[in-house]
């Protein structure tokens, strides 16, 4: 079935069964792979987009449900990496596998976009949603407090 997404501002023509994991249609169909397989079952947060400005698992979101919605991945955050999440993660050189750090940065950029001064307790409630495998937990605290202060 062919229909249209908005990704990134931009219209996306995709033939796909309607419903496909917006996750496999953004990296198969499109070609976006910033955005990670992770579980498969909206539990670690690799996969985290944003749609119509929310943080939604794009392993669980079936295409069909993303018609006429603005969908935001990670390359759309910003064109050249000057979101102050992604210049915090920069600077705190918060990955270490690097694998969730997509997902990861695109939660960090929701709660400073609905908490712009989140408290330390805050950040790790929010960002509980998001595993890393690494355990750079730390380092991504540190980096959304130093965005909270740049942004």
């Amino acid at each position: 079935m062919q229909f249209t997404l908005n990704v990134n501002g931009k219209a996306e023509m995709v033939d796909v069964e309607p419903e496909t994991p917006l996750l496999w249609v953004l990296r198969d169909t499109i070609g976006l792979t910033g955005t990670k397989y992770g579980c498969g079952i909206a539990r670690c947060g690799a996969c985290t987009i944003h749609v119509d400005g929310q943080p939604t698992k794009a392993c669980q979101l079936q295409a069909s449900a993303a018609v006429g919605k603005k969908i935001t991945t990670i390359e759309g955050l910003s064109r050249d990496s000057s979101h102050p999440v992604q210049k915090a993660w920069v600077e705190i050189g918060v990955p270490q596998c690097g694998y969730c750090q997509s997902g990861q940065i695109m939660s960090a950029a929701d709660l400073l976009k609905h908490n712009p001064k989140p408290t330390r307790d805050e950040i790790v409630e929010h960002m509980s949603t998001n595993i890393c495998r690494c355990g750079t937990y730390q380092r991504i605290v540190r980096a959304v407090e130093r965005a909270a202060k740049e942004g």
